[in-house]
């Protein structure tokens, strides 16, 4: 059908920070696409920083519900200004989105009729019609830190402490998670929890607003509660106790609360609201399919196959692949796919990406005429040998800036060598300059060491593909397990020799691709889930569909030819000695035993906002003394030396050279 008269689908991408929309038609092209910047427009009205209030005191990080009730209309609004003599918005056939996860909204009694009553006052707005609907006005943000005491609790419930939880709930416990949410919601808040009727994540929050009526959780956002059980894909028993209220009763009560959960990514969950006729021109029969999270929907905003990974080099850096493989462990996440059953998003979030990179930069001399800060760091890196200069010993090292999850090991900086052929003999390397280890070979170590670790952790989830002479100059029977394509995203993707280094550390064997969907890849997904949802036909899954009408021209460009066989043995052979070198330095620091908290701080966080993440963390909460202020010392140091900006980082005077660090430093040095 001709795009101009055909159907069209609207994805909605609600964040921290902004709330997109973006129009498609059945052809995959874009029609109409406005946001909504939460600082920009309601910043004064809500006392809004980067999207969000805060209580430092409590490490409580949380938006007012209302804000999100306002920036719906708004976007809408807008939409049907910037589509004006168009039939555009009169033509969307099905509404879907993404929403920022874990976040939970609490209804209270008499929600659902006042979901329904929407219609009846189209010229009222949503905010003023609905002021009565919540128990709570407050919706906690992923970024909150305030739920400690619960994550102990949370990871100590099912038999195997953490790892029994990520066995059962595809993740170890987080801050962030909406089950020790709920969990601390009750127990500080006793009056508002029994007040509540129903519990929606952000993402079900929008769709039932959008329908009038309380939609269900979705499959796959579901997975960021830690309650949801994994293989049995079921709500679990033990945990809905534990976060409800010790006994059966209690988790019974927490069940009704949260409702049921749609299995089917797809479909109509029902019109939309006549609200959003009236007052926007929305059809009658425009439908509202499930909505899901942005990190699910990321993997929706093209056809990404089973072995595709999707590699986001920003401020952090994020490895998404979808696998059908769950094998979990408390260092990453699995999610249940939002469109497709059986198959599983698996996601590793470091916090030492972009910014980390930048340190190393920093430290090289700059370009003779300036003009580009990186020339000097790629012309390092791809002018240095695989794994160093030195013929027979192989240079690695890990370069942490913050406090990193994956693995648990405080900020500081680790060189080591071992040998070329097999990886043994590891050996620290205390003096660099003893062993020819210049600061240039530093910018090529760090991107091998950040690829190194991403091929250590999802090496269980790749597996041996049919041989290809695509990337290598003679066929050969079959290859090495690795990923099909490697997709860049984020501005690290720019980058040619990241995009270099990453395909001959991980592979893939149709080749590295730099994906550009301009910074909506989360509206785009929840489009095409929508464009899916209606127009599928019986089992068509959303990968076949989409990829029958994606276009790659203009999306992607191929910027590296992946696996190439000689650096991705040379990587193999010492893969064994990166994990050692991890695991010898995360003995050296279990010494100074660092509360839970600090591992948590950014853990798994969504792919683009973990820069905000990092700005937000509350280096000394409420009730933290002793060695937990002295090994943090570190940390503090790294932020007095850095500005932080967007994408880039300055120097500043070392806070060495003040007499409190100096003496803190000393006492650190002596603990």
């Amino acid at each position: 059908m001709a795009t101009s008269d055909g159907p069209l689908y609207l994805g909605l991408d609600l964040s921290t920070q902004q709330l997109k929309a973006i129009v498609v038609a059945s052809d995959l092209s874009v029609v109409a696409q406005v946001k909504v910047d939460f600082d920009k427009d309601f910043g004064a009205k809500y006392g809004l920083t980067k999207g969000v209030l805060t209580n430092e005191a409590e490490g409580e990080v949380y938006a007012p519900v209302a804000l999100f009730l306002e920036a719906i209309d708004l976007v809408l609004a807008r939409l049907k200004t910037a589509t004006a003599n168009t039939s555009v918005v009169s033509r969307i056939r099905a509404i879907s989105g993404s929403c920022q996860q874990h976040g939970s909204v609490y209804w209270a009694a008499g929600a659902a009729k006042q979901l329904a009553g929407l219609a009846d006052r189209p010229d009222t707005a949503l905010a003023e019609q609905l002021t009565e609907a919540f128990s709570r006005p407050w919706a906690p943000n992923w970024q909150d830190q305030s739920t400690q005491a619960e994550c102990d609790e949370f990871d100590g419930r099912l038999p195997g402490g953490a790892h029994g939880l990520a066995s059962a709930t595809g993740s170890a416990a987080h801050h962030r998670f909406t089950g020790p949410q709920i969990m601390r919601i009750r127990r500080h808040w006793p009056d508002v929890y029994a007040a509540t009727t129903r519990i929606s994540l952000v993402s079900s929050f929008v769709a039932s607003v959008l329908m009038g009526a309380l939609a269900p959780l979705d499959v796959s956002d579901v997975c960021g509660m830690d309650l949801w059980d994994m293989q049995n894909q079921a709500w679990s028993q033990p945990l809905l106790e534990l976060a409800g209220g010790g006994t059966k009763a209690d988790g019974e009560g927490l069940r009704s609360r949260l409702g049921d959960v749609r299995i089917d990514g797809g479909g109509s969950m029902g019109a939309v609201s006549s609200y959003f006729v009236q007052r926007y021109g929305l059809p009658a029969d425009c439908q509202i399919a499930p909505f899901t999270g942005d990190n699910p929907a990321t993997i929706l905003a093209l056809p990404l196959r089973p072995l595709d990974a999707i590699v986001s080099l920003g401020t952090s850096t994020t490895f998404l692949m979808v696998t059908p493989h769950y094998k979990p462990d408390p260092s990453y996440h699995f999610f249940n796919h939002p469109t497709t059953p059986g198959q599983y998003m698996f996601m590793l979030c470091y916090k030492n990406g972009g910014l980390a990179r930048e340190k190393v930069r920093d430290a090289l001399p700059p370009a003779k005429d300036d003009s580009d800060v990186w020339a000097t760091f790629n012309k390092a890196v791809l002018d240095t040998p695989v794994l160093g200069s030195d013929p027979d010993r192989a240079h690695l090292g890990l370069y942490f800036y913050l406090n990193e999850i994956v693995p648990n090991i405080p900020a500081g900086t680790w060189r080591y060598s071992c040998g070329r052929a097999d990886g043994g003999d590891l050996l620290p390397v205390s003096d660099p300059k003893d062993v020819g280890w210049s600061p240039v070979q530093d910018a090529r170590v760090i991107v091998e060491s950040q690829a190194l670790s991403m091929r250590l952790r999802s090496q269980a989830l790749v597996h041996d593909v049919p041989g290809s002479s695509m990337a290598t100059t003679t066929a050969v029977p079959k290859l090495p397990a690795q990923p099909r394509r490697i997709y860049l995203v984020g501005g690290g993707s720019l980058n040619p020799a990241i995009a270099r280094v990453l395909g001959e550390v991980l592979g893939g064997t149709e080749g590295v691709y730099r994906l550009d969907v301009g910074g909506n890849a989360c509206a785009l997904g929840g489009a095409y889930k929508a464009l899916w949802a209606m127009e599928r036909a019986e089992n068509e899954t959303f990968d076949d569909l989409i990829g029958r009408r994606w276009k790659p021209e203009g999306a992607i460009e191929k910027v590296g030819p992946g696996y190439l066989a000689e650096p991705f043995a040379q990587y193999g052979d010492v893969l064994k000695a990166f994990e050692k070198m991890e695991q010898e330095i995360l003995q050296q620091h279990a010494k100074v035993s660092t509360p839970k908290h600090a591992t948590r701080l950014y853990n798994g966080v969504s792919t683009r906002e973990l820069s905000a993440q990092c700005m937000l963390t509350n280096t000394f909460q409420a009730g933290f003394r002793g060695l937990w202020i002295i090994h943090n010392l570190r940390r503090l140091r790294t932020l007095a030396n850095s500005s932080w900006t967007e994408g880039d980082s300055r120097r500043r005077a070392t806070a060495d050279e003040t007499p409190v660090f100096s003496l803190l430093l000393h006492l650190a040095a002596s603990a």
